[in-house]
């Protein structure tokens, strides 16, 4: 096979293990760093995606991802946001907080006013139903179904009646501020695995509204299904713009999210300085075959080669480890990946994360595994330039001068 003159030396230089086994003892461990290096980065990566997609999936299946208030003088009816390319689907919603009295136990809440039809469709709530399912949800009929951690607390289960109460448009009486109240039945139990399941309760748009005494399409607000929460800020900029008021995830879930984006950032940082470390090993072996390969640098000077083809020999050298240990880790990392969980079981070690407690959560990312592998093969050429600089210092009647 044809190989480039610079190419071929370059090559062989980089598998000659018999002149220095000093140096093929460093280039293996480089290699090594490498391969190590980059493995542990992309199972950290697809471990905090599949992390952060659970987060997401849990929490934002609960949190509407845009609320946008109706304008004065522009009835609910006539709102329609389906011309967004992101935009899954709408529906009215009303929100307030309030407080859940059972026979044993007392709890605040967070009341959403929803529509059964449309959250049967488009929540994940509606996916993660232990019992019963919105659809029960009918107007009039003083339905509730609220989170399985919520009913552990409140010792209520599917056919109970509890007690509502709600602040907003509370009244004074003869005895003081009463607050609206009543009655109501559970008819089903989902169950997010969130941190929002014991405090969002669920019921009809029209029956929460009358619960404030108040009719729904005055105070209900239109929630927005994004298809990627993350995309809503194109959305919510231009909707601004447009002079509507909008209220959307990051008001409740944004530091948790800018958490573990920073807790991801910082992790992959220190993970690809061991790259970084292991790349530059790249150098002190390339520095030593410069000094050891003087003689045949000042002959190849002497017949002429251009000094540019002595520092791609030199690149080649380094390059060729670097692409090596970059592709070492590639597989080892993806082989670790998938087989990540069943390491964990092998070694006993109980980690359930993921849904119905399948493992840990593991969402591999192509375009970041390409970025890594670009970085990781960037990092070694930056190692090798250096020491292919010291090749074209070398002066070949010095070089040669006790030969």
């Amino acid at each position: 096979m044809y190989y480039p003159l610079s190419a071929f030396i370059g090559l062989r230089y980089a598998k000659a293990a018999k002149g220095s086994h000093f140096i093929a003892f460093i280039n293996l461990f480089s290699v090594i760093g490498i391969a190590v290096g980059l493995m542990a980065l992309i199972t950290v990566l697809a471990v905090m995606n599949g992390f952060e997609g659970e987060l997401k999936m849990r929490n934002l299946g609960i949190t509407p991802h845009i609320l946008v208030e109706h304008k004065a003088t522009q009835p609910a009816t006539a709102v329609d946001f389906s011309h967004y390319q992101d935009v899954l689907a709408q529906a009215e919603q009303l929100d307030y907080e309030g407080l859940v009295q059972s026979p044993t136990a007392l709890q605040g809440a967070m009341i959403q006013g929803i529509d059964p039809k449309v959250m049967s469709e488009h929540s994940v709530i509606a996916q993660n139903m232990l019992v019963g399912s919105l659809n029960k949800l009918q107007a009039g009929e003083y339905a509730v179904v609220i989170g399985h951690a919520l009913a552990r607390k409140l010792n209520l289960t599917v056919g109970d009646k509890t007690r509502f109460f709600a602040a907003k448009n509370s009244f004074f009486g003869p005895f003081g501020r009463q607050y609206n109240q009543r009655l109501f039945t559970v008819v089903g139990l989902f169950d997010m695995a969130s941190a929002l399941d014991d405090k969002v309760v669920l019921m009809n748009i029209d029956d929460a509204a009358k619960l404030i005494r108040r009719q729904a399409s005055d105070v209900s607000r239109t929630r927005l299904f994004l298809n990627d929460a993350f995309a809503y800020l194109p959305i919510v900029e231009d909707l601004q713009q447009q002079g509507y008021r909008t209220t959307d995830w990051r008001t409740v879930q944004g530091a948790l999210f800018d958490a573990v984006k920073m807790e991801k950032n910082m992790m992959s940082l220190m993970l690809l300085l061991i790259i970084a470390v292991a790349a530059f090993n790249i150098v002190s072996a390339l520095v030593m075959v410069v000094t050891e390969k003087q003689g045949d640098i000042a002959i190849l000077l002497t017949q002429g080669m251009p000094r540019g083809k002595i520092m791609q020999i030199f690149l080649f050298n380094g390059l060729y480890n670097g692409v090596k240990g970059t592709l070492w880790g590639l597989a080892a990392g993806l082989l670790l990946v998938s087989q990540l969980n069943n390491v964990l079981k092998l070694f006993n070690i109980p980690i359930y994360l993921g849904p119905n407690g399948q493992g840990l959560p593991i969402l591999l990312d192509w375009q970041q595994v390409t970025l890594l592998v670009v970085v990781s093969l960037l990092l070694c050429f930056v190692a090798s330039l250096y020491p292919a600089y010291r090749a074209l210092t070398v002066q070949p009647a010095r070089a040669l001068k006790y030969e």
